[in-house]
């Protein structure tokens, strides 16, 4: 029998039996059955490791459904995650529905679910960031921001559910505090955190769905515009929007100084020496030039849009380095994220590391 994928691709030639399971298909019986071309795109890293396999069409070389599969319990648990939010954002219209991968099934690989689902095109916003002096560019950098300003905007009005404050929920301040416990200065850097969320308490913004990771990795182009956004395991139904906005500016900032040698300055941004982890964050958030112009302009332009006001920008933004902290898989890059937030949270004059 043959069934049609969502969102109009090309149909797959399985049997009737494998169709009428009432269990996922094993995964690679799936993928020899789809007559489609096998390509593993990715193997994280992450302690919780998921990889992708991307089945492309042999008639035409195009990419037709992509699946990630799962290697421990807990990236069982992301990929399940995904497909519920994959589920959950399948009725959008249809110019923000093809910028979305569309769930298509549920295959099964050592005991674990792993999720297919539609492939979307494009260039990944992170391989045209890592090209040769990209952002030393004023214009390069502006046109990738205006690009997902554009695509955010869209998708937070087509989201909307309700009112949610602008202050981040108490989960990461208990997750900071177990995550750390024992930790010298932790009472200091939730005292600080404690402070900007009050700070932003009174404000309010939209309700809505949250990508809850959207950096250049997730992030696909294509002719200037966001053509796919993937990668939706931390995505939420009804969350923060100021969430989203403040990830994609921070982890942009992040990997500024990545591909410079330790103490010279990186190109195209003047005041800017590759340093300590976390310099170029500091440049954004605290330092002076086109850049740090752009990113806090990113943000003010962002929350005026959700109903907030542009001077909580600053606080939005360290909220944002407080969560990663929090909530990153990774141990060592939360614990970063942690230091870089006690640098630049503390109430004291900080040592702008990396601005000369």
């Amino acid at each position: 029998m043959t069934v049609a994928l969502v969102g109009g691709t090309e149909g797959l030639s399985l049997t009737a039996g494998m169709a009428a399971r009432a269990a996922p298909a094993p995964l690679w019986e799936f993928v020899r059955a789809s007559g489609l071309a096998p390509l593993v795109i990715c193997d994280s890293k992450n302690p919780n490791a998921k990889f992708a396999i991307v089945l492309v069409s042999r008639a035409t070389g195009r990419a037709t459904l992509a699946i990630k599969a799962p290697t421990s319990d807990a990236a069982a648990q992301a990929v399940e995650a995904e497909s519920r939010m994959l589920l959950h954002l399948r009725d959008l219209d249809e110019t923000l529905a093809s910028t979305i991968p569309r769930f298509h099934e549920t295959v099964e690989l050592d005991g674990r679910p792993a999720l297919v689902m539609s492939a979307v095109e494009g260039t990944s916003m992170r391989t045209s960031y890592l090209r040769w002096r990209h952002t030393a560019r004023r214009s390069s950098v502006e046109a990738d921001f205006a690009a997902v300003e554009t695509w955010l905007a869209a998708f937070q009005r087509a989201t909307v559910t309700g009112v949610a404050s602008l202050a981040p929920d108490g989960a990461a301040s208990c997750r900071i505090a177990k995550r750390y416990a024992g930790r010298a200065g932790l009472d200091d850097v939730l005292e600080r955190y404690d402070e900007i969320c009050g700070r932003l308490s009174p404000y309010t913004t939209p309700q809505t769905a949250v990508h809850g990771d959207l950096w250049t990795n997730n992030l696909l182009l294509r002719d200037g515009r966001v053509s796919g956004v993937v990668d939706w395991e931390d995505g939420q139904r009804a969350g923060k929007p100021a969430r989203d906005v403040a990830r994609f500016a921070l982890m942009y900032a992040l990997f500024l100084d990545r591909r410079t040698r330790l103490g010279r300055r990186v190109p195209g941004h003047r005041v800017l020496r590759a340093g300590a982890w976390g310099a170029a964050v500091e440049y954004a958030i605290d330092g002076h030039g086109w850049f740090p112009d752009l990113f806090r302009r990113f943000l003010r332009r962002n929350l005026v849009r959700l109903g907030a006001p542009a001077g909580a920008w600053r606080d939005t933004a360290l909220a944002g380095v407080a969560e990663v902290a929090a909530l990153a898989d990774d141990d060592a890059f939360a614990r970063l994220h942690l230091e870089l937030f006690g640098r630049l949270a503390s109430p004291h004059s900080p040592e702008r590391r990396g601005v000369a």
